[in-house]
């Protein structure tokens, strides 16, 4: 592996009381967002190979959106991923040997937590990006990583290139992140 996608899910219906966690659907803002966010990483070539999605529904309706951009991607929904802490994480991805690009749907703090320690290991191609997502991972925010070793997930060979925000990518942004007129 060489490259590896830790995404947020989308945005979603708020908790309340009574309201199953694990079955929060995402927003229509949550769908036109993941859907957006897909298409961005298809722009900028990051095409997932496989993807290890939570079984939350919010995770799986964000998935849907990249399923349709990537349909040669293998998926695997795994219930340990769900509130995963970023031990729990990196463990999963270190198991996924032979995927050249991996995505991984999960959820926060665990999924920020270790997006910050990759990139406080190995660095960041842009300082920009560095900065946001030290901030905060939101949802539907994609961080980006790439190694320049082929082979098992080792986080200090993966290098933060990029951090992807749905609130990014308005009408006036193209899809590669640079600002349009």
């Amino acid at each position: 592996m060489n490259r590896l996608i830790l995404m947020r899910h989308a945005k979603t219906e708020a908790w309340t009381e009574g309201l199953d966690d694990h079955g929060r659907a995402l927003t229509d803002q949550g769908h036109r967002a993941a859907e957006t966010v897909g298409l961005a990483l298809k722009a900028q070539s990051w095409r997932p190979e496989r993807a290890i999605v939570s079984t939350a529904r919010r995770t799986r309706e964000t998935w849907a959106h990249m399923a349709g951009l990537f349909p040669e991607c293998e998926v695997q929904f795994d219930e340990s991923l769900y509130l995963a802490g970023e031990r729990g994480i990196a463990d999963l991805i270190s198991e996924q040997d032979g995927a050249g690009c991996l995505m991984v749907i999960g959820h926060n703090p665990g999924l920020h937590d270790l997006a910050v320690s990759i990139m406080r290991d190995s660095g960041s191609a842009d300082h920009q990006a560095a900065i946001r997502l030290a901030a905060k991972m939101p949802t539907g925010g994609c961080a980006l990583y790439e190694s320049e070793e082929d082979g098992a997930f080792l986080p200090v060979h993966f290098r933060l290139q990029a951090f992807i925000r749905p609130k990014d990518l308005t009408d006036t942004t193209d899809l590669t992140g640079s600002r349009g007129g």
